[in-house]
């Protein structure tokens, strides 16, 4: 009996591993999805970047414009991420009759990890907008 304990705590411990080791991936890939449609969105922007700065607009105010960006995007991911997680545990318990539990800490783990990868990835092209020269960034065309 403690042989068969002690193999299905080996095979839990390598699914966990396993699993945090390609959500850990996903959030990464996902990440850098992030980042470059915010510097895609930096270069189509920066002439409206260029005229918040010549109107007296600070680093920071741009800086933080593209971060609420950043973290808008990353939060509505949050939520839809919560939802389908929350459907689908619900969905494999009616259809295959396996007990799931739902805890609202790790709803908000997962949804606060969101929130810090998005401010992680969004940090770059925040910065990357917030140090444009205005006079380059008002000639860009």
């Amino acid at each position: 009996m403690e042989d068969v304990a002690k193999t299905v705590a080996g095979a839990s411990r390598t699914m966990m591993v396993m699993l945090l080791s390609i959500a850990s991936i996903s959030l990464v890939v996902g990440g850098i999805g992030i980042m470059n449609i915010l510097l895609v969105s930096v270069t189509e922007r920066t002439r409206e970047i260029g005229i918040r700065m010549a109107v007296g607009a600070k680093r920071t105010h741009i800086l933080l414009q593209f971060l609420v960006e950043a973290i808008i995007l990353t939060a509505i991911g949050g939520v839809a991420g919560v939802v389908f997680g929350i459907a689908g545990a619900r969905l494999l318990t009616r259809l295959i009759g396996w007990p799931t539990i739902i805890s609202s800490q790790a709803i908000a783990v997962a949804f606060l990890f969101s929130l810090a990868v998005g401010i992680f990835f969004g940090l770059y092209p925040a910065n990357k907008a917030s140090r444009m020269n205005p006079i380059e960034a008002l000639h860009y065309e």
